[in-house]
C-alpha cells in the first residue's frame, strides 16, 4: 500500500510567523529516504499555508509523485495544469474551515475543470464521502472523459468515532459534541462506518475505480483502514507532522509505513 505525506502542516507552522522557516521543500528528501511513495499537499483559494512558490519549488524538486489537492475552480486548475503535478485531487473547499469538512459535491459543473486536467494528461482523484451515490457518479465522470478516475474516501467520520472511543479527546475543549455517547454506541458506530468503507470499496473497485483513502488517519486508527481490501493508498498529515515534533519526520514517516504495510 502506498503512503502519500501531506506537508500542509509544515507550511501552516512556518505562516504562524509569517518568515521562512520550516520550508516545507525540505520535507519532500526526508520523506523519500524514509520510505513513502508520494508527497501530498493542498494549494487552497486563500493560500492560508501552501504558496504557489511552494508548489512549483516541489513539483521541480520532488523525486516522488506529487499529488495536489485544490478546489474545482478554473482559475486554480489553470494555475496547477502550468505546473503538471502527477496528480490532482479534486476536493471542496470553504475559506472559514478548518479543514475539510467532506466530500466533493459531484455535479457536471466538474466536467470542464476535469477535461484540462485529462487534456494535461493529470491524473484525476475525487476526494468523495463513502457513499454509493459518489462512487457512481466518479464512475460516469470516467466513462464520459474516457480517462481513468480514483477516488479517495473521506475517511473523517471514521476518525472521530476512533478518537473518541480510543483517546482523551472526549475529555478535552475539542470534545465532538455530536459523539459524546457511551462506548457501546461509539464502538457500533465505529464497526458500522469500516463495514461501510470496506462494502464502498468493493463498489468503487467493481465501477472500475481507483480507491485511495485519507483524513484524520493516525498511528492508532490507520491499521483497520489499511486491512480494507482495495484501497491502494492513504494520504496523511497532521497526525505524521504532529509526531514529527517529538521524533523527528524521517522516524515518523517509517512508523506510519510500517503500520500500514
Amino acid at each position: 500500500m502506498r503512503l502519500g505525506v501531506n506537508i500542509d502542516h509544515i507550511a501552516y507552522l512556518r505562516e504562524t510567523r509569517k518568515i521562512n522557516d520550516p520550508d516545507p521543500l525540505e520535507a519532500i528528501f526526508i520523506a523519500k529516504r524514509a520510505g513513502a511513495d508520494q508527497i501530498t499537499l493542498h494549494l487552497r483559494e486563500d493560500r492560508r499555508h501552501i504558496h504557489d512558490s511552494d508548489l512549483y519549488r516541489i513539483a521541480e524538486s520532488s523525486f516522488l509523485s506529487l499529488n495536489v489537492e485544490c478546489c474545482s475552480e478554473l482559475e486554480m486548475i489553470h494555475l496547477i495544469s502550468k505546473v503538471k503535478p502527477h496528480r490532482v485531487t479534486l476536493v471542496p473547499e470553504k475559506r472559514d474551515e478548518v479543514t475539510t469538512e467532506g466530500g466533493l459535491k459531484l455535479s457536471s459543473t466538474l466536467l470542464e475543470s476535469l477535461k484540462i486536467l485529462r487534456d494535461n494528461e493529470i491524473e484525476i482523484a475525487l476526494f468523495i464521502d463513502p457513499n454509493i451515490e459518489s462512487v457512481e457518479k466518479s464512475a460516469d465522470f470516467s466513462e464520459s472523459l474516457k480517462v481513468p478516475i480514483a477516488v479517495e474516501l473521506h475517511t473523517g467520520k471514521y476518525a472521530n468515532l476512533s478518537l473518541m472511543l480510543n483517546s482523551n479527546l472526549s475529555r478535552m475543549h475539542n470534545s465532538i459534541q455530536t459523539l459524546e455517547c457511551n462506548r457501546e454506541r461509539l464502538k457500533a458506530m465505529l464497526a458500522q462506518e469500516v463495514q461501510n468503507l470496506q462494502e464502498i470499496t468493493h463498489q468503487a473497485y467493481k465501477a472500475n475505480l481507483n480507491v485511495y483513502a485519507g483524513h484524520g488517519l493516525n498511528y492508532i486508527n490507520v491499521k483497520d483502514i489499511a486491512n480494507i481490501q482495495g484501497i491502494e493508498e492513504l494520504n496523511i498529515g497532521q497526525s505524521i507532522i504532529a509526531r514529527s515534533i517529538f521524533v523527528g519526520l524521517e522516524r515518523a514517516i517509517k512508523d506510519m509505513k510500517a503500520l500500514i504495510d
